[in-house]
């Protein structure tokens, strides 16, 4: 199920108090994947710096979360190539995005076409996904979920029962259906409504008989996954499954989070003057964005990183909890899928930017990114946290040489 270092380094370490869980995030957002691909590049090279050349994500991690772009990003990250090595170095996620969105969102800038397609979404989604499904089959070939490099957590949401499905390492030995192929794991939690298709897929227990998934993106459920991975590790550990820790209760206080966004649209975007105005379509589609679809996601992700922000706090952890998100998204830089030239050169930046801006949390009162005076840049902490990882990740190396 893993590769030597990453099973090392993520699973297989002994039971030991001071042990950390490892765990990193990434929402949902679209084309705006390219934020986090830029700020995971930038993690991955310094932890290159310190462990040599051949340092992947995966095998600093214990748990890797992502929900629909999240989901893509995560499954790049921990899947294996040929060699039992991660399929994709980090600095290759950005250019990934760059060179495929244009054929996994294709352009019509027309403005006759851009009515038409504004009409042709009441009725289907804006994009067949015939591309992306490809792609993903090409890459990910007959690779299932048991196969990633370290655990992964990818929530989606099943139209057919009204509810979550999460595809999860930790409930592969009590639900042995759920080891899909990674390919319709991240189809189905990518499966935006009114951009793409809900995806239909089958698996079979381990009696032999079917079960079917009908799949829309994971965003409806969980868009900030973060809690959710950590809820995954709580109960792998309650039910004495826990290869992470055998220690019960769960000790919050030895979590380490990233958790990265992929950017908000500015508080008070809409009004409720504005709004009353809206009939269906509007609330699908308003100046270049999915006001519908936006409200949703920034709900669910704001509502998790508030809940994290008190529960660290409260556990005095706060120094193991790192979000990074942008507030600011502006025009075309807030939609799902516009893939100009222009918007994924901006999206690179902005991606740099956040590098740049000081550590920020969320304010309860407001919701808004507040700064944290004395905590330095995000790109300060990310070198801090990546220090932390690899002496963990040593750490544990040392364990089983004693052991």
């Amino acid at each position: 199920m893993t590769s030597t270092s990453s099973a090392e380094g993520a699973r297989q370490s002994p039971s030991d108090k001071e042990k950390l869980v490892t765990v990193l995030s990434i929402d949902g957002g679209g084309i705006r994947g390219i934020i986090p691909a830029t700020i995971l590049a930038f993690l991955e090279e310094e932890l290159k710096k310190l462990d040599g050349l051949d340092a992947r994500i995966a095998d600093y991690f214990d748990v890797v979360a992502g929900t629909s772009t999240g989901g893509l990003l995560t499954v790049m990250l921990t899947a294996p190539d040929k060699n039992g090595r991660p399929l994709f170095d980090a600095n290759d996620l950005a250019k990934f995005y760059i060179d495929e969105s244009p054929k996994i969102f294709p352009q019509k800038n027309s403005i006759f076409s851009k009515i038409s397609t504004a009409l042709r979404m009441v009725s289907r989604p804006k994009y067949n996904g015939k591309y992306l499904h490809s792609l993903l089959r090409r890459y990910l070939g007959e690779t299932r979920l048991d196969r990633t490099l370290t655990n992964v957590v990818i929530p989606t949401f099943d139209i057919a029962y009204l509810q979550p499905t999460i595809f999860s390492s930790f409930q592969l030995k009590h639900h042995p259906a759920n080891n899909a192929l990674l390919s319709d794991i991240a189809i189905g939690t990518s499966a935006a409504p009114t951009f793409f298709p809900p995806h239909y897929f089958e698996t079979k227990d381990d009696k032999g008989d079917p079960r079917s998934f009908n799949l829309i993106d994971g965003g409806l459920a969980a868009n900030n996954p973060t809690l959710c991975a950590m809820s995954q590790v709580s109960q792998d550990i309650i039910l004495g499954d826990g290869e992470l820790f055998t220690q019960n209760p769960v000790n919050y206080g030895k979590f380490m989070v990233v958790s990265i966004g992929c950017g908000l649209n500015p508080k008070e975007k809409y009004s409720a003057k504005d709004a009353a105005k809206w009939g269906i379509l509007n609330w699908i589609v308003k100046d270049g964005t999915a006001p519908i679809v936006d409200m949703f996601n920034a709900a669910s992700a704001d509502m998790v990183d508030i809940h994290l922000s008190v529960l660290f706090g409260a556990l005095r952890s706060s120094h193991r909890y790192l979000r990074i998100q942008y507030d600011q998204l502006s025009g075309s830089a807030g939609s799902i899928d516009d893939c100009s030239k222009e918007n994924m050169d901006r999206l690179v930046e902005i991606g740099n930017e956040l590098l740049r801006k000081n550590v920020s949390r969320v304010d309860l009162e407001t919701g808004r990114n507040v700064e944290m005076p004395g905590e330095g840049t995000n790109s300060e902490q990310l070198s801090k946290f990546a220090r932390q990882l690899s002496a963990e990740r040593s750490r544990r190396k040392s364990m089983l040489q004693i052991n």
